[in-house]
């Protein structure tokens, strides 16, 4: 599961199993034709499409930076499905949700990760913290730390929180070049003394090129009400990771003094 994916594969999903009342999108586990069980994440949630669209950009992004991700698929989900559901807020959600959805694969047997059990290395620390910076990721603290461990090796979920601008896209041109305060509260940040030196590596491997291949993989449906409102909205994502990564010092910066005031 590890690389660059060359496509993303779209499944029907065929069952839904168990609603995850932590997430608060109301993901749920749900099974499709291929017969594996997925994380499912419902465009119809209270955040819509935008979440998924951090999702699947941040978790492609991940992936291409050689951090393990599991695989993410777009979930295809039919007019009929979930109408003998009876819980309704949950028969709400599948309805609003008809069409393309998200889905990433089911790590059955994973548990969460515990930074008091699990040693992270400064290199794995830093990668991580980096990504987290570039993508504006809030939601990977003390608290709610969205890495499993799985096999002996951790497992990066739930991006959906990050690229936050996008709620408020005005002048996201200065957004992409602010620091990212919320580092301060990252659950590896104690560990994340080589952010220069995961820079230069990183910035060889973000191309353009690379950018572009994940951000085309958005979905028109999930950007906009037509072909042209969904072409500017993925040029201003695509547009406003470029801006970001070249103003990497300015995020790996704001890291640093975190972690010189943690201390």
């Amino acid at each position: 599961m590890r690389g660059l994916q060359t496509e993303i594969r779209q499944v029907h999903v065929t069952r839904y199993v168990t609603p995850l009342r932590e997430g608060g999108s109301l993901p749920a586990i749900a099974e499709a034709d291929d017969n594996f069980l997925y994380v499912l994440k419902f465009r119809g949630a209270g955040q819509g499409a935008r979440s998924l669209i951090a999702e699947l950009i941040g978790g492609e992004i991940a992936r291409a930076l050689g951090l393990r991700i599991p695989e993410i698929v777009f979930a295809l989900l039919d007019s009929s499905f979930g109408r003998t559901e009876p819980d309704e807020e949950i028969q709400d959600l599948l309805k609003a949700s008809v069409g393309l959805n998200l889905g990433l694969h089911y790590l059955s047997g994973a548990i969460s990760f515990d930074p008091l059990v699990t040693r992270v290395d400064p290199e794995l620390a830093s990668a991580i913290v980096w990504l987290d910076c570039l993508l504006t990721n809030v939601d990977r603290t003390s608290n709610n730390t969205n890495m499993l461990v799985w096999n002996k090796e951790i497992w990066l979920i739930d991006h959906g929180a990050s690229l936050y601008f996008h709620y408020a896209p005005e002048n996201w041109e200065k957004k992409a070049e602010t620091p990212f305060v919320q580092v301060k509260n990252h659950v590896l940040l104690p560990y994340a003394s080589r952010l220069e030196e995961v820079d230069k590596r990183f910035q060889a491997i973000l191309t353009s090129e690379k950018l572009k291949g994940i951000v085309h993989w958005i979905p028109d449906e999930w950007l906009g009400e037509n072909s042209q409102q969904a072409a500017e909205t993925r040029d201003m994502y695509f547009r406003f990771l470029e801006i970001r990564l070249a103003s990497s010092k300015i995020f790996i910066k704001e890291a640093q003094h975190a972690i010189a005031t943690r201390l």
